[in-house]
């Protein structure tokens, strides 16, 4: 892979949305198979279009939300609402968007967006409740 200015750029937005995992992770174990792709989507999705004016960070997470339910991705909707969420966004507008979804694509579209959100909180939660058992129990009167 090159590494120029647009591939820097892009990883680092990566960086922001996704952490090391979705960053330096994909990046560094490209295989021959997947080494063009991570290339592209660094390159071309993050480090150009992701950078553009027009949209600011949090619309093109809103946006990408809505196509991804729209189009039935439910892996990546779940990546993308956890970029989402880095990128400022509200639970409650990711809701608000699989919500919406409900209207355009039909319940079950809804049905998963909203299942994803779910997931990816309680994931959050749980990774948050293990690097503080401290908090988890102080705060939570029926673990005490």
């Amino acid at each position: 892979m090159i590494h120029d200015e647009l591939y820097e750029i892009g990883l680092e937005q990566r960086r922001k949305m996704f952490g090391p995992a979705g960053a330096e992770d994909q990046v560094e174990h490209t295989t021959e198979i997947t080494d063009k792709l991570q290339d592209f989507v660094t390159r071309n999705c993050f480090g150009d279009l992701w950078q553009r004016d027009g949209l600011s960070i949090a619309d093109r997470s809103k946006i990408t939300i809505a196509m991804l339910l729209a189009t039935g991705r439910s892996h990546e909707t779940r990546v993308h609402m956890r970029g989402g969420l880095a990128n400022g966004l509200s639970v409650e507008e990711i809701r608000e968007i699989a919500l919406q979804s409900m209207l355009y694509c039909g319940i079950p579209t809804g049905v998963e967006g909203i299942r994803a959100l779910e997931e990816i909180l309680a994931d959050r939660d749980a990774t948050t409740d293990a690097a503080n058992p401290a908090a988890t129990t102080s705060s939570n009167p029926s673990l005490s």
